[in-house]
């Protein structure tokens, strides 16, 4: 892939955590609107890589670039306000915060930014009822099944319009029924929205639903696009 298209873009990416080194060399582009799903055995490296794509932990070497702005070389605090602006993620076991209803996570990352209450919770519910999970509402997390709030974890992750999304393993805790219509919903809301995604799986049937493929290994990443 072209960098000058690309939207997030990383090279020679190196982590390492004590004596192991998580990433040797890692390069990474994507391009705005498009699904990428990072693949590998457990212990490659690519949950390692995706948090270094969102600035959640700093590389020990490398350039991490978004949006023409050098990531790899932010502050903690610059790196978290972009995550707060630009970017939206679901993981394995949603983690939304129990004491709240569904509505008020979905709103959470707004209010956060500064939306008034009623308007962010307006805008829970148009993506809680676009994700199918609008009757859940006002139920707390504890009280609603597992591909619900999964839902609703992917409806938070959009709601703030994020420009990048990453997920990681979002379908990891779901049976294979719930996985798929997880997936369908995710791709097409996001492709709608124009947003980027970065998709962490070991899972081909959830691969299936990205536009192209890296497989990381060893800590290095190779782009399958083309590859027989």
């Amino acid at each position: 892939m072209s960098e000058e298209r690309a939207l997030l873009t990383a090279t020679d990416l190196h982590k390492t955590y004590g004596a192991t080194p998580a990433l040797a060399g890692a390069d990474f582009a994507i391009r705005s609107g498009e699904v990428v799903a990072v693949m590998g055995p457990s212990g490659s490296g690519k949950s390692t890589l995706l948090h270094c794509l969102a600035g959640i932990v700093p590389p020990d070497a490398g350039t991490i670039t978004y949006d023409g702005r050098e990531v790899s070389s932010m502050s903690d605090a610059e790196r978290s306000a972009l995550r707060r602006a630009d970017f939206g993620f679901v993981f394995q076991f949603g983690q939304l915060v129990p004491e709240l209803s569904c509505v008020e996570n979905v709103a959470l990352p707004l209010r956060l930014v500064g939306t008034g209450r009623k308007e962010a919770e307006a805008r829970a519910h148009a993506w809680l009822a676009r994700l199918e999970v609008d009757d859940v509402r006002h139920h707390r997390p504890g009280q609603i099944s597992g591909g619900q709030g999964q839902r609703v974890a992917v409806a938070r992750a959009l709601v703030n319009s994020p420009r990048v999304l990453f997920a990681d393993e979002p379908t990891g805790a779901l049976d294979s029924l719930n996985g798929e219509r997880v997936m369908e919903l995710l791709t097409d809301a996001a492709r709608e929205s124009g947003a980027a995604v970065v998709l962490v799986t070991h899972e081909s049937r959830v691969a299936a639903y990205s536009d192209r493929e890296v497989v990381v290994r060893d800590g290095r990443a190779r782009d399958m696009q083309g590859v027989a």
